[in-house]
């Protein structure tokens, strides 16, 4: 029964933590779409106030997602939810004009999100006993899939 048990713990944990991280991707994306309209990286059909309502959305949804985390994960991977949230306002705050800086800046916020995804992904893989880990420094080392400025040697609205 008590194996029954923790099964069923993990399960939800498990699923807990996909929809975490899946919400926080989708803030991510939001943020990066209101970014780009804001800064003209690129144009998009709707709106910034539109754009702007699905990243407060998102938000929501991340927020809630993270009580359900308090709610089943041990310390470690309670730390690391934090990381994101911590990385993952910043970018949100980026996105909106809220605080200001280069393009590399913004590219390096999404890193460090990134990052702290990562950071989460090796606690809740420790929490929930999978073996095995990330193969080396390489795996957050990548790089990220981010827009070029539209032109070689020109100023983009955001100084870089």
């Amino acid at each position: 029964m008590r194996h029954l048990l923790l099964t069923r713990w993990d399960e939800r944990k498990l699923e807990t933590y996909a929809e975490y991280i899946d919400a926080v991707r989708t803030c991510i994306y939001s943020a990066v779409m209101v970014y780009e309209a804001r800064t003209g990286l690129s144009r998009s059909e709707r709106s910034g106030t539109s754009l702007a309502e699905e990243l407060t959305e998102a938000e929501g949804v991340r927020s809630r997602a993270f009580e359900r985390v308090m709610l089943l994960a041990e310390d470690q991977v309670i730390e690391a939810a934090h990381g994101i949230n911590t990385a993952t306002k910043a970018i949100d705050w980026r996105a909106r004009g809220t605080t200001e800086g280069p393009l590399e800046e913004w590219r390096e916020l999404n890193r460090e999100a990134f990052r702290a995804i990562n950071r989460f992904h090796e606690s809740a893989r420790a929490d929930l006993g999978v073996l095995g880990a990330f193969q080396g420094a390489g795996h957050s080392a990548r790089a990220l899939i981010l827009p070029e400025s539209r032109r070689e040697g020109q100023a983009t609205a955001d100084g870089e």
